[in-house]
């Protein structure tokens, strides 16, 4: 425990260092922050378009940071060579990369928060009332991007950034559209059930995102909203397992094929 938190603690040193993150993070606070002028536009629902416009913001650039990091994660270390002295010593492989992942996520975790506050600070100078509604927005948006995160350690554990990041990008695109997938299969299955049946396939491997960013959607047969009712603890506790399972079993694989790999 003790070797994984060193790694760790020296990845998040690494990447507080990298100023790519700081300009993607400087982008998603102007959009956070621009969501409450594009909210003043909105003749009737200005509190839902600035919410709307804030979660978005911070979802997205999330998850950009996450591909971002992720992908070069181990890649950088076989590239610098850095790998080659610290494997011969008593490193598991096992250690280094859930280190260099919790790293990733410890960086990521103090991103969120900026971003978070920021669009708390924008609600708050509205006079809106939205604190535990974003609180679990918040959570939502970290289970999600913890999701991507294990995806891009995945790849990046075999394969080099350019195709980790395209990888982690498309089964990132697929994750948020498990619903519509499963729609449009319900709707070929007497037509094409052979394409009917691929992409059911594909919408039950895939992590379904849609559980994290649940806004403008269904759950439970009630209509979720970041303006109107949103979901409760228990929801977001359920998100949680589910985040969680399913990043174990994919960080499970990245040791895996990372302990595979040939340093000499």
């Amino acid at each position: 425990m003790r070797k994984i938190l060193v790694i760790a603690l020296n990845t998040f040193r690494e990447a507080a260092r990298n100023k790519v993150l700081y300009s993607l993070l400087f982008f998603a606070v102007v959009v956070i922050v621009g969501s409450l002028a594009f909210g003043s536009l909105s003749v009737r629902d200005e509190r839902r378009l600035m919410l709307d416009l804030g979660l978005g913001g911070m979802s997205i650039f999330s998850v950009v940071i996450a591909i971002f990091i992720g992908v070069n994660l181990l890649y950088k270390e076989l590239e610098r060579k850095t790998v080659y002295t610290l494997i011969p010593k008593p490193i598991h492989r096992f250690q280094f990369v859930l280190g260099k992942f919790a790293g990733l996520v410890l960086t990521l975790v103090l991103q969120i928060l900026v971003m978070a506050l920021t669009l708390f600070v924008v609600v708050k100078l509205k006079e809106e009332h939205v604190g535990k509604a974003l609180m679990m927005m918040t959570v939502l948006v970290f289970l999600e991007v913890l999701v991507v995160t294990a995806i891009a350690v995945l790849f990046s554990s075999f394969s080099t950034p350019f195709l980790s990041g395209f990888f982690t990008a498309g089964l990132f695109l697929l994750g948020r559209s498990v619903p519509d997938l499963r729609a449009v299969a319900g709707k070929l299955g007497g037509e094409q059930p052979v394409l009917a049946t691929l992409l059911d396939s594909i919408s039950r491997v895939v992590p379904n995102l849609r559980y994290f960013y649940v806004s403008g959607t269904e759950v439970s047969g009630q209509h979720v909203s970041v303006s109107g009712v949103f979901v409760d603890w228990t929801y977001v506790g359920s998100a949680a397992l589910y985040a969680l399972l399913y990043v174990s079993l994919l960080l499970i694989l990245a040791v895996g094929l990372f302990s595979r790999r040939d340093f000499v």
